[in-house]
Protein backbone atom coordinates (compact mmCIF):
# COMPACT_ATOMS: atom_id res chain seq x y z
CA UNK A 1 0.00 0.00 0.00
CA UNK A 2 1.40 3.41 -0.99
CA UNK A 3 1.69 6.38 1.28
CA UNK A 4 -1.24 8.72 1.96
CA UNK A 5 -0.54 12.44 2.37
CA UNK A 6 -2.86 14.99 3.98
CA UNK A 7 -3.54 18.49 2.63
CA UNK A 8 -5.67 21.21 4.20
CA UNK A 9 -6.13 25.00 4.24
CA UNK A 10 -5.35 27.83 6.66
CA UNK A 11 -8.78 27.89 8.33
CA UNK A 12 -7.87 25.06 10.71
CA UNK A 13 -6.09 27.06 13.46
CA UNK A 14 -3.01 24.85 13.76
CA UNK A 15 0.53 26.20 14.06
CA UNK A 16 3.19 25.55 11.43
CA UNK A 17 5.04 23.45 14.03
CA UNK A 18 1.97 21.27 14.64
CA UNK A 19 1.44 20.81 10.90
CA UNK A 20 5.08 19.89 10.35
CA UNK A 21 5.07 17.35 13.19
CA UNK A 22 2.11 15.54 11.61
CA UNK A 23 3.39 15.86 8.03
CA UNK A 24 0.35 17.92 6.94
CA UNK A 25 0.58 20.29 3.96
CA UNK A 26 -1.36 23.55 4.42
CA UNK A 27 -2.39 25.66 1.41
CA UNK A 28 -3.16 29.19 2.69
CA UNK A 29 -6.03 31.44 1.73
CA UNK A 30 -5.31 35.14 1.13
CA UNK A 31 -6.34 38.14 3.24
CA UNK A 32 -6.44 41.77 2.07
CA UNK A 33 -6.24 44.44 4.76
CA UNK A 34 -5.21 48.11 4.49
CA UNK A 35 -4.52 47.64 0.78
CA UNK A 36 -1.95 44.90 1.44
CA UNK A 37 -2.36 41.24 0.50
CA UNK A 38 -0.99 38.46 2.72
CA UNK A 39 -0.95 34.67 2.67
CA UNK A 40 -3.09 33.77 5.70
CA UNK A 41 -1.09 32.58 8.74
CA UNK A 42 2.09 32.51 6.60
CA UNK A 43 2.87 36.15 5.83
CA UNK A 44 0.77 37.57 8.65
CA UNK A 45 0.10 36.19 12.13
CA UNK A 46 -3.23 36.12 13.93
CA UNK A 47 -2.06 38.85 16.32
CA UNK A 48 -0.69 41.10 13.54
CA UNK A 49 -3.92 40.78 11.59
CA UNK A 50 -6.09 41.86 14.54
CA UNK A 51 -3.97 45.02 14.93
CA UNK A 52 -4.21 45.82 11.23
CA UNK A 53 -7.96 45.11 11.16
CA UNK A 54 -8.50 47.51 14.10
CA UNK A 55 -6.80 50.32 12.12
CA UNK A 56 -8.33 49.48 8.73
CA UNK A 57 -10.65 51.98 7.04
CA UNK A 58 -12.31 49.25 4.96
CA UNK A 59 -13.51 45.76 5.84
CA UNK A 60 -10.80 43.12 5.23
CA UNK A 61 -11.35 40.83 2.25
CA UNK A 62 -10.37 37.21 1.75
CA UNK A 63 -9.92 34.90 -1.21
CA UNK A 64 -9.57 31.14 -1.63
CA UNK A 65 -6.35 29.58 -2.93
CA UNK A 66 -6.27 29.48 -6.75
CA UNK A 67 -6.89 26.17 -8.49
CA UNK A 68 -3.35 26.34 -9.89
CA UNK A 69 -1.81 26.39 -6.43
CA UNK A 70 -3.70 23.28 -5.37
CA UNK A 71 -2.71 21.61 -8.64
CA UNK A 72 0.99 22.30 -7.98
CA UNK A 73 0.71 20.86 -4.47
CA UNK A 74 -1.22 17.75 -5.58
CA UNK A 75 1.14 17.00 -8.47
CA UNK A 76 4.20 17.46 -6.28
CA UNK A 77 2.94 15.36 -3.36
CA UNK A 78 1.68 12.59 -5.63
CA UNK A 79 4.79 12.41 -7.83
CA UNK A 80 6.09 9.45 -5.79
CA UNK A 81 2.81 7.55 -6.21
CA UNK A 82 1.30 8.69 -2.92
CA UNK A 83 -2.45 9.13 -2.58
CA UNK A 84 -3.73 12.45 -1.23
CA UNK A 85 -6.66 13.35 1.03
CA UNK A 86 -7.38 17.09 0.91
CA UNK A 87 -9.65 18.24 3.76
CA UNK A 88 -11.10 21.74 3.71
CA UNK A 89 -13.20 24.35 5.46
CA UNK A 90 -16.95 24.18 4.90
CA UNK A 91 -17.94 24.78 1.29
CA UNK A 92 -20.93 26.82 2.50
CA UNK A 93 -18.58 29.63 3.59
CA UNK A 94 -15.74 29.48 1.06
CA UNK A 95 -14.88 28.36 -2.46
CA UNK A 96 -11.73 26.64 -1.16
CA UNK A 97 -13.26 23.16 -1.36
CA UNK A 98 -14.33 23.77 -4.97
CA UNK A 99 -10.85 25.04 -5.89
CA UNK A 100 -9.31 21.88 -4.46
CA UNK A 101 -11.95 19.74 -6.20
CA UNK A 102 -11.20 21.32 -9.59
CA UNK A 103 -7.45 20.85 -9.08
CA UNK A 104 -7.97 17.21 -8.08
CA UNK A 105 -9.79 16.54 -11.36
CA UNK A 106 -6.90 18.09 -13.30
CA UNK A 107 -4.09 16.48 -11.30
CA UNK A 108 -2.18 13.38 -12.37
CA UNK A 109 -2.20 12.35 -8.68
CA UNK A 110 -4.87 10.28 -6.90
CA UNK A 111 -6.65 12.96 -4.83
CA UNK A 112 -9.74 12.66 -2.63
CA UNK A 113 -11.22 16.01 -1.58
CA UNK A 114 -13.30 16.23 1.62
CA UNK A 115 -15.67 19.00 2.72
CA UNK A 116 -15.18 19.06 6.50
CA UNK A 117 -18.37 21.17 6.95
CA UNK A 118 -16.44 23.02 9.66
CA UNK A 119 -13.77 25.66 10.28
CA UNK A 120 -11.08 26.34 12.88
CA UNK A 121 -10.20 23.65 15.43
CA UNK A 122 -13.32 21.68 14.43
CA UNK A 123 -11.67 21.30 11.00
CA UNK A 124 -8.39 20.33 12.66
CA UNK A 125 -10.08 17.40 14.47
CA UNK A 126 -10.70 15.76 11.07
CA UNK A 127 -7.29 16.71 9.67
CA UNK A 128 -5.44 15.31 12.69
CA UNK A 129 -7.44 12.09 12.67
CA UNK A 130 -6.69 11.63 8.96
CA UNK A 131 -2.97 12.27 9.51
CA UNK A 132 -2.79 9.79 12.40
CA UNK A 133 -4.63 7.12 10.42
CA UNK A 134 -2.47 7.71 7.35
CA UNK A 135 0.65 7.21 9.48
CA UNK A 136 -0.85 3.96 10.82
CA UNK A 137 -1.32 2.57 7.32
CA UNK A 138 -5.10 2.88 6.91
CA UNK A 139 -6.64 3.12 3.43
CA UNK A 140 -8.24 6.22 1.91
CA UNK A 141 -11.68 4.63 2.29
CA UNK A 142 -11.09 3.78 5.95
CA UNK A 143 -9.94 7.34 6.63
CA UNK A 144 -12.84 9.05 4.85
CA UNK A 145 -15.34 6.75 6.61
CA UNK A 146 -13.79 7.70 9.95
CA UNK A 147 -13.97 11.41 9.05
CA UNK A 148 -17.74 11.02 8.67
CA UNK A 149 -17.83 9.75 12.26
CA UNK A 150 -15.61 12.57 13.57
CA UNK A 151 -17.82 15.12 11.79
CA UNK A 152 -20.93 13.65 13.42
CA UNK A 153 -19.26 13.86 16.86
CA UNK A 154 -18.31 17.51 16.40
CA UNK A 155 -20.16 20.68 17.38
CA UNK A 156 -19.20 24.32 16.81
CA UNK A 157 -20.71 27.53 18.16
CA UNK A 158 -19.71 31.10 17.43
CA UNK A 159 -20.55 34.19 19.48
CA UNK A 160 -19.89 37.52 17.78
CA UNK A 161 -19.58 41.07 19.10
CA UNK A 162 -20.64 42.62 15.80
CA UNK A 163 -22.51 41.33 12.76
CA UNK A 164 -20.85 43.90 10.48
CA UNK A 165 -18.04 41.63 9.24
CA UNK A 166 -20.33 38.63 8.65
CA UNK A 167 -22.88 40.70 6.75
CA UNK A 168 -20.39 42.58 4.56
CA UNK A 169 -18.40 39.41 3.94
CA UNK A 170 -21.54 37.55 2.86
CA UNK A 171 -20.89 34.72 5.36
CA UNK A 172 -24.00 35.10 7.52
CA UNK A 173 -25.68 32.00 6.08
CA UNK A 174 -29.02 31.15 7.72
CA UNK A 175 -28.42 33.71 10.47
CA UNK A 176 -30.19 36.51 8.53
CA UNK A 177 -32.65 36.76 11.41
CA UNK A 178 -29.96 38.35 13.52
CA UNK A 179 -29.79 41.42 11.28
CA UNK A 180 -31.45 44.42 12.88
CA UNK A 181 -30.81 43.15 16.40
CA UNK A 182 -30.67 45.65 19.23
CA UNK A 183 -27.37 47.22 20.16
CA UNK A 184 -25.20 45.36 22.69
CA UNK A 185 -26.69 42.01 21.72
CA UNK A 186 -24.21 39.18 21.14
CA UNK A 187 -25.64 36.70 18.63
CA UNK A 188 -24.76 33.02 19.01
CA UNK A 189 -24.91 30.68 16.02
CA UNK A 190 -23.85 27.12 15.30
CA UNK A 191 -22.21 25.55 12.26
CA UNK A 192 -23.89 22.15 12.43
CA UNK A 193 -25.16 22.34 8.86
CA UNK A 194 -21.93 23.69 7.40
CA UNK A 195 -23.45 27.20 7.38
CA UNK A 196 -24.23 29.55 10.27
CA UNK A 197 -27.64 28.98 11.86
CA UNK A 198 -28.97 31.21 14.66
CA UNK A 199 -29.22 29.71 18.14
CA UNK A 200 -29.86 32.60 20.55
CA UNK A 201 -28.80 36.12 21.56
CA UNK A 202 -27.28 37.24 24.86
CA UNK A 203 -26.73 40.70 26.30
CA UNK A 204 -23.35 40.21 27.96
CA UNK A 205 -20.36 37.90 28.25
CA UNK A 206 -21.65 36.76 31.65
CA UNK A 207 -24.93 35.65 30.09
CA UNK A 208 -22.92 34.02 27.29
CA UNK A 209 -21.00 31.97 29.86
CA UNK A 210 -24.25 30.89 31.49
CA UNK A 211 -25.79 29.91 28.14
CA UNK A 212 -22.80 27.77 27.15
CA UNK A 213 -22.47 26.10 30.55
CA UNK A 214 -26.17 25.15 30.46
CA UNK A 215 -26.11 24.15 26.78
CA UNK A 216 -22.94 22.10 26.99
CA UNK A 217 -24.08 20.51 30.25
CA UNK A 218 -27.10 19.12 28.38
CA UNK A 219 -25.27 18.17 25.18
CA UNK A 220 -22.44 16.33 26.93
CA UNK A 221 -24.62 14.12 29.14
CA UNK A 222 -23.63 10.50 28.50
CA UNK A 223 -20.68 11.58 26.35
CA UNK A 224 -16.91 11.61 26.68
CA UNK A 225 -14.97 14.59 25.39
CA UNK A 226 -12.18 13.91 22.90
CA UNK A 227 -11.37 17.54 22.08
CA UNK A 228 -12.53 20.88 23.43
CA UNK A 229 -11.28 24.14 21.90
CA UNK A 230 -11.84 27.86 22.28
CA UNK A 231 -10.63 30.35 19.67
CA UNK A 232 -11.08 34.10 19.78
CA UNK A 233 -10.51 37.34 17.86
CA UNK A 234 -9.07 39.57 20.57
CA UNK A 235 -10.81 42.30 22.57
CA UNK A 236 -12.66 40.98 25.64
CA UNK A 237 -13.08 37.57 24.02
CA UNK A 238 -9.76 36.37 25.47
CA UNK A 239 -11.03 36.83 29.05
CA UNK A 240 -14.36 35.22 28.09
CA UNK A 241 -12.47 32.19 26.70
CA UNK A 242 -10.42 31.77 29.89
CA UNK A 243 -13.54 31.98 32.08
CA UNK A 244 -15.46 29.50 29.93
CA UNK A 245 -12.46 27.15 29.96
CA UNK A 246 -12.57 27.17 33.79
CA UNK A 247 -16.31 26.47 33.84
CA UNK A 248 -16.12 23.64 31.28
CA UNK A 249 -13.18 22.02 33.09
CA UNK A 250 -15.09 22.24 36.37
CA UNK A 251 -18.26 20.81 34.82
CA UNK A 252 -16.71 17.98 32.80
CA UNK A 253 -13.38 17.22 34.48
CA UNK A 254 -11.81 17.53 31.01
CA UNK A 255 -8.51 19.43 31.39
CA UNK A 256 -7.04 19.37 27.87
CA UNK A 257 -8.85 22.50 26.65
CA UNK A 258 -6.90 24.61 24.16
CA UNK A 259 -7.29 28.34 23.58
CA UNK A 260 -5.83 30.36 20.72
CA UNK A 261 -6.35 33.49 18.63
CA UNK A 262 -8.12 32.41 15.46
CA UNK A 263 -6.57 32.68 12.00
CA UNK A 264 -6.86 35.95 10.02
CA UNK A 265 -9.15 34.24 7.51
CA UNK A 266 -11.70 33.63 10.29
CA UNK A 267 -11.22 36.91 12.20
CA UNK A 268 -11.82 38.81 8.95
CA UNK A 269 -15.36 37.45 8.76
CA UNK A 270 -16.25 36.85 12.40
CA UNK A 271 -15.05 40.32 13.41
CA UNK A 272 -13.17 41.56 16.49
CA UNK A 273 -14.30 40.05 19.78
CA UNK A 274 -15.74 36.88 18.26
CA UNK A 275 -15.37 33.57 20.10
CA UNK A 276 -15.57 30.04 18.68
CA UNK A 277 -16.54 27.16 21.00
CA UNK A 278 -16.11 23.67 19.59
CA UNK A 279 -15.72 20.10 20.70
CA UNK A 280 -15.68 16.47 19.65
CA UNK A 281 -17.39 13.97 21.95
CA UNK A 282 -18.34 10.29 21.69
CA UNK A 283 -21.10 8.34 23.41
CA UNK A 284 -20.00 6.50 26.52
Amino acid sequence: MGKIKIVTDSALDMTSTELKEMGITMVPLTVLVNGETYLDSVEISAEEFLLKMADAKDMPKTSQPPVGRFLEVFDELGADGSQIISIHMTSAMSGTYQSAKQAAEMSSSDVTVVDSRYISKALSYQVLEAARMAQSGHSVEEITDRLDEVRAQTKLYIMVDTLENLIKGGRIGKAQGFIGSLLNIKPIANLDTGALSPVTKVRSHAKGIKFFVDQLGEELKGKELIHFSLVHAGNNSAAFSEKLKEEVAKMTGFKDIDICITAPIISAHAGPGAVGIMYQAKNI
